[in-house]
């Protein structure tokens, strides 16, 4: 795949990059090793210093980056500069708290009494060199809630960012440059997938985290396997988004558009399954169907749009055989199922409700990464948690109720790394971000996600024996 600015709602090739030569990727890891030496010793008040700058930059540079992300993946202008908005209030979020996060902990000396220990400390001190291997959907914010705990922790990163939004990365090596971070504390790596063996096989690389494809994260987790090399992965999701009588419907059916269509229906905790109770189904459907159909699908530079194109024609062929699929299959398309007529240049697709869902049809197992939903009828609790846990994936999960017994139940049952009440999915600085199953392992954000890449030491202190 070439590394390469390809406007989605054109199809116009901007800019393209030539990758880096084995030269120039060795000079990046001898820097980054280097920068690491010094960056571990430096206090924490000056980390934030340098933090807290480059959320100022990025504040002043909101229009401008937005603007990038809308020409290179497609989402909506307001969405990117709330993205960009976001990732300055991270990083502030990690400026004033990660020296709190990783002080040092002293178990009880009750507990500790029988080791011989006139002492026990726990400290977390930085592995090293952090590759982050990052997806296009959110260009900005997948980097930056793994750069600002890396950094903050005393690591440093590469990032070897998708190929479709090289201005992007490029932006963000700049953006912790201009802040004051030394040289090779952070470093965008234009390559391919191709070399990313390499660079993760290198002993100056401690670890790795990825966000993106099933595929990709089975192939950089048995990498720094072979390598025995720590790795976070944050992989696809199908979530559920479960409706019971009790909740209030109307909410319920405004907040699921929201919540299947934000960033164009390409974000992997998109609620893509919903899942509702008979006595409520008719309702919920009349409304979520009218407001799926209400949307404005156009031109994500402008304001007024609420559905830009998908990042990739590929992708978007992908999207078009599982809806085609489930047709054949004998789904009904409610609205949507196809190309919107008034756009035949881009890669735009249609708001679409698919109703008659049945395990037989592929989209009922596979991500849909676009704004496509699947809705389900069930009779009770025991058959939406059934719907809701019948996938590969455990990201998060909605529910809606307002009975106390059905949150414990949910809370209980649901296997995903999140539990949303009468709300939608969003990630959010102090809360721990990830899943199970097959949508990966680990944790980002919070003090869960600065802890992942630290080495959790134990400091001993003999006691010394009694004179005489």
């Amino acid at each position: 795949m070439p590394i390469a600015t390809v406007n989605p709602a054109t199809g116009e090739t901007l800019r393209t990059f030539e990758a880096l030569g084995p030269d120039e990727i060795e000079q990046r890891l001898a820097h980054a090793a280097t920068a690491f030496a010094q960056h571990r010793t430096v206090p924490f008040g000056h980390r934030a210093e340098l933090m807290n700058r480059a959320a100022k930059l990025l504040d002043d540079d909101q229009q401008d980056i937005a603007r990038t992300m809308t020409i290179e993946m497609g989402k909506p202008i307001a969405a990117a500069r709330a993205e960009a908005a976001k990732c300055a209030k991270a990083m502030r979020w990690y400026a004033a708290r990660a020296e709190e996060l990783l002080a040092d902990e002293h178990p009880a000396s009750a507990d500790v009494s029988d080791s011989g220990a006139a002492q026990v400390t726990v400290r977390y001190r930085p592995l090293g060199v952090v590759l982050a291997v990052m997806p296009w959907n959110f260009p900005l914010w997948q980097v930056v809630r793994f750069a600002a705990p890396a950094l903050m922790a005393g690591n440093v990163g590469l990032l070897k960012h998708a190929s479709n939004v090289p201005q992007t990365a490029l932006y963000l090596e700049d953006l912790f440059s201009r802040a004051g971070f030394p040289r090779g504390c952070f470093q965008t790596l234009l390559v391919g997938s191709g070399a990313v063996e390499g660079i993760l096989r290198d002993p100056r690389v401690a670890a790795a985290t990825l966000t993106g494809s099933e595929p990709a994260g089975r192939s950089v987790a048995s990498i720094a396997g072979d390598e025995v090399k720590k790795t976070v992965l944050e992989l696809g999701g199908s979530d559920p988004y479960v409706v019971m009588p009790s909740a209030d419907i109307e909410r319920a059916a405004r907040t699921a558009v929201t919540a299947r269509v934000q960033n164009n229906g390409q974000s992997c905790i998109a609620a893509k399954r919903f899942i509702v109770h008979e006595d409520v189904y008719d309702d919920f459907c009349r409304h979520f169907i009218a407001g799926m159909s209400e949307l404005t699908v156009g031109d994500p530079l402008e304001e007024s749009t609420d559905v830009g194109p998908l990042a990739s024609e590929q992708g978007r062929a992908d999207l078009e055989q599982l809806v085609e699929d489930a047709l054949a299959r004998g789904a009904t398309a409610q609205c949507g199922g196809g190309r919107p007529k008034d756009r035949p240049r881009g890669w735009y697709y249609e708001p679409t409700v698919l109703t008659g869902v049945t395990p037989e049809m592929r989209i009922h197992r596979e991500e849909a990464f676009g704004p496509v939903a699947t809705v389900y009828r069930v009779s009770g609790i025991d058959e939406a948690v059934e719907v809701a846990n019948d996938t590969p994936f455990g990201l998060s999960s909605n529910a809606w109720t307002r009975d106390d017994s059905e949150v414990q139940r949910f809370a209980r049952d649901l296997e995903a790394g999140g539990v949303f009440f009468n709300g939608m999915t969003a990630s959010h600085p102090a809360l721990p971000f990830g899943g199970v199953e097959r949508s990966g392992y680990g944790r980002e954000l919070s003090g869960h996600g600065i802890r992942e890449f630290c080495n959790i030491t134990t400091l001993w202190h003999g006691a010394e024996p009694k004179g005489g």
